[in-house]
């Protein structure tokens, strides 16, 4: 039973960076920018060479008829702006008026 905990380390934890433990060096803020720069400067060139790389694979049927999407889209969100929460209720009230009593919720009583 002893052989199997022969291996724990015993003592406190050692954290890194702290105090005499750590072996490496501080960064300091040069550093941090320079790398930032430079992953900067690499994006971009990644992005200009997949933006030369791009093209649209849609046949003229698809791009119409995202194009019609669109539009209609933008129709629907005009439709819904042009009226206020107020008028929207005064419809929907004016809606449930006019359908028959069977949708009406029966009345329930624990009297039965």
């Amino acid at each position: 039973m002893a052989a199997e905990y022969g291996a724990v380390q015993k003592g406190s934890l050692k954290l890194k960076g702290i105090g005499a433990v750590s072996s490496g060096k501080k960064k300091t803020k040069k550093d941090k920018e320079r790398k930032r720069l430079e992953q900067q400067i690499m994006s971009t060139e990644n992005e200009e060479e997949t933006t030369k790389a791009y093209v649209d694979k849609r046949t003229p049927a698809q791009m119409a008829f995202d194009k019609m999407q669109e539009k209609r889209q933008i129709e629907r969100i005009l439709n819904k702006a042009s009226k206020t929460h107020k008028q929207r209720v005064e419809d929907f009230n004016r809606h449930l008026d006019t359908l028959t009593e069977h949708y009406d919720i029966p009345k329930v009583s624990w009297t039965k």
